[in-house]
């Protein structure tokens, strides 16, 4: 009786608060002569603060076409804003800015729904060693990381010295399919010098010519190695997972002029990574068991600076640079 009474204000405080939300709005239509759209794109800065409640007001709505206008096709936006103008009764012509702004947010709104369908096409893929594409681009990573090593063989032992558990990396990738080996590539390619230097300290104290006692006298290992690639693959889990959860919006809407892509979120990860490198030695963990530890509290960290609407978590990223306010 209890739980059905609590279902029962629940209810009705959810009608009661979008009854008051409505009239609200109505009042202030009436007071300032424009619809929530025109307050939000003339009252708010471009990026993430404008564009998430422009999709709030969006799927908030009572119309239909305002309600699919956030899962439309990205050719279709274009006219999509015209029938948005059409109904609201804006004379484009009149408020020529509207539009323009409109189709910004809704560019990068129907480009993040896109986006976390890419990743999750890629995820779901698994790695196929008869796949002449995917063994080429493990290669490649290899190559990246350690280009003065040749590989011995394709299933080796080896790859264990960039953080692989066995001697044949495809069984790793298991968990993000060939998601992990984009971004592992990726990293390794566009960032190769921090790539081989994250992997290179990640090795340590285990790889090292010194002893353990010597490293901690000549205070050069502040933190135990880990595996490289299976942090990647990690890591790649944690990037995947803001994205469909939302978290990365504020970081998108903030770096991305139109459409999100499949290289924003891969350069994020590169900054995932090179972050979640710095706070494994910032926590200087006992044992490589207290993995989930570092990683969960790293992923709050991450979760708090995304509530930010003004966060861009890598705006020097090449991904940035064409960043404009519309």
């Amino acid at each position: 009786m209890k739980h059905f009474l609590r279902m029962l204000i629940q209810v009705c405080l959810y009608f009661y608060c979008t009854f008051l939300w409505r009239c609200l709005k109505f009042v202030m239509r009436k007071l300032t002569g424009r619809c929530e759209l025109q307050r939000i794109c003339y009252n708010t800065k471009p990026g993430a603060s404008r564009t998430m409640k422009i999709e709030t007001s969006l799927r908030g709505s009572k119309s239909k076409l305002l309600q699919t206008s956030v899962s439309v096709h990205l050719d279709a936006i274009e006219k999509t804003i015209e029938d948005i103008m059409e109904l609201k009764k804006i004379n484009p012509d009149i408020n020529p800015q509207l539009g323009i702004s409109l189709q910004a947010c809704l560019l990068q709104i129907v480009g993040y729904r896109n986006l976390i369908a890419d990743v999750e096409k890629l995820r779901r893929e698994p790695y196929d060693s008869d796949n002449p594409q995917h063994e080429e681009m493990l290669l490649k990573l290899w190559k990246f990381l350690k280009p003065d090593t040749p590989l011995a063989s394709r299933i080796s032992k080896q790859w264990c010295e960039i953080g692989f558990q066995g001697d044949d990396p495809k069984t790793d990738f298991r968990g993000m399919g060939l998601l992990g080996l984009y971004n592992l590539q990726y990293f390794a390619e566009r960032d190769t010098t921090a790539a081989q230097q994250v992997l290179s300290d990640s090795l340590h104290p285990k790889c090292s010519k010194f002893s353990k006692a010597e490293w901690e006298q000549k205070r050069m290992d502040k933190a135990i190695g880990y595996s490289f690639a299976i942090v990647g693959i990690n890591i790649t889990d944690l990037a995947y997972n803001l994205l469909v959860s939302g978290a990365l919006k504020t970081h998108f809407y903030n770096i991305a002029p139109e459409a999100p892509t499949l290289s924003h979120f891969q350069q994020t990860f590169c900054y995932l990574m090179h972050e979640f490198h710095k706070f494994w030695i910032e926590e200087d963990p006992m044992d490589i068991m207290e993995f989930n530890r570092v990683r969960e509290k790293f992923r709050k960290r991450i979760i708090k600076q995304l509530q930010n609407p003004d966060m861009a978590l890598c705006p020097h990223f090449a991904a940035s640079e064409g960043l404009i306010n519309i």
